[in-house]
């Protein structure tokens, strides 16, 4: 059942939950029976190098085309504002040739940005702000950007750099308010927010297994050549999780239990503040169409067809 969106309704159809549910895999199925393409919807799969640490696994996508992975240099800081404007341009093409773009990701921003048909004006650099919450406390932090209620400052800050770029893009919006008018939703009609569902045993079950899978497939190493191509050990820390933990351990500062033990602990964490921005996005008034993730892949596929108009 290949089909092209010229017989759907649907413009774009998005395949998210958190992390470990196996939305890659689903992505892909829908991707192949529905002619189309993805669109990554991961804050980290962006960077070139990062493969194992942010769990490509390009190997899953076959003949199915993809986009905005691999398109920038890992050491460099993407944003919000970067990516709306690929993502758009990749659908827009996709949309163009007929076929569906089809949004995967973990990234809860991403993909709330995206339906939204958010719209952000660039932000530049705040040296003096920077310089007024530098050694605070990611708690202190969380705090401040908490009272800052704008969508793209709620966002999954899991270091000190984040949440103090978060501080700066709600504090230059207070200041222009004209610029703030710009980001009021215009959500996309018709998008299909398809999300993979996987109960707290399974899901921390399948985040360890992983773990030590992608240890076992040398996350270490691909950290330390990371390093031995001239970043830095705070380049890769910045990028949270896998890269901020194994980058300690590579660089004397964990031992690998200590690694493994933290690291595991922080990625369940993120698990549940995923889960916290999608029951978000419910609240905020988009319909999330559950599935279980061990749905038989041929049943999970015709589910969503049936979601989509086909």
């Amino acid at each position: 059942m290949t089909m092209t969106t010229t017989t759907m309704k649907c413009p774009m159809l998005v395949i998210t939950g958190p992390t470990a549910c196996g939305k890659t895999g689903r992505g892909v199925d829908c991707a192949r029976a529905f002619g189309g393409e993805i669109v990554s919807a991961d804050s980290r799969q962006i960077y070139r190098g990062m493969d194992i640490g942010s769990g490509k696994d390009l190997a899953e996508y076959g003949d199915v085309p993809y986009h905005l992975i691999d398109i920038a240099d890992a050491g460099s800081r993407y944003n919000l504002f970067e990516y709306l404007r690929l993502a758009r341009t990749a659908m827009a093409d996709i949309s163009g040739r007929g076929r569906l773009p089809v949004v995967v990701g973990g990234t809860g921003m991403y993909v709330e940005a995206l339906v939204n048909g958010l719209e952000l004006p660039e932000v530049p650099p705040n040296p003096e702000l920077r310089a007024s919450l530098e050694g605070k406390t990611l708690a202190e932090l969380t705090e401040i950007l908490a009272s800052m209620k704008r969508l793209h400052n709620i966002t999954d800050v899991d270091t000190a750099k984040r949440a103090i770029r978060a501080i700066e893009i709600a504090t230059y919006y207070v200041e222009h308010p004209e610029e703030a008018a710009r980001t009021q939703p215009h959500p996309v009609q018709g998008a299909v927010i398809v999300g993979v569902s996987i109960d707290r045993d399974s899901r921390r079950e399948r985040i360890t297994r992983r773990l030590h899978q992608r240890m076992a497939e040398g996350m270490a190493e691909e950290v330390r050549a990371l390093l031995d191509a001239g970043l830095s050990p705070d380049d890769l820390i910045y990028y949270g999780l896998e890269y901020n933990y194994v980058t300690r351990y590579v660089t004397g500062q964990l031992s690998r239990d200590e690694m493994l033990r933290q690291l595991e602990t922080a990625i369940h964490q993120f698990a549940k503040r995923q889960m916290t921005w999608f029951r978000g996005m419910e609240r905020r008034g988009h319909t999330i169409h559950w599935l279980p993730w061990d749905l038989p892949r041929e049943e999970f596929v015709q589910q969503t067809a049936a979601l989509i108009g086909l």
